[in-house]
């Protein structure tokens, strides 16, 4: 919870040049936008990538798949990328259902294959 604002937030870690947020309640509107928020001050700052763990999280709508898309459109503004991981086959299959995609962002099963996913492209071309 934020102390300033009352506000429950998704705690996000700067890992070197990484951020981290792990999903770790249900993601409403508001707590979405906040964690946009969160992430976008934060990258202002300096970040090669964004890993958002999304392994807690039971479903996402269309308002979250914006929110995540509009996250890697500002990660990769300032030259990063973003990674989600952990997506459930559950949430997978049900995206794919409504026609829901996250477009600029890569997917990885886990957190360990996001984290060598953004590594192997500071060592790349």
């Amino acid at each position: 919870m934020n102390a300033a604002t009352g506000m429950q937030r998704v705690s996000v870690h700067r890992i070197g040049e990484l951020l981290l947020a792990s999903i770790q309640q249900e993601l409403t509107d508001s707590l979405a936008v906040a964690l946009q928020q969160d992430l976008a001050e934060m990258a202002a700052a300096g970040t090669d990538g964004v890993i958002i763990d999304i392994s807690q999280v039971d479903m996402i709508d269309s308002f979250l798949a914006r929110v995540l898309a509009e996250i890697a459109a500002a990660t990769r503004v300032l030259a990063g990328r973003t990674v989600v991981c952990g997506m459930r086959p559950s949430v997978a299959i049900t995206m794919v259902e409504m026609g829901l995609g996250l477009p600029g962002l890569q997917t990885a099963r886990s957190l360990e294959d996001a984290l060598a996913l953004l590594e192997a492209d500071e060592v790349g071309p």
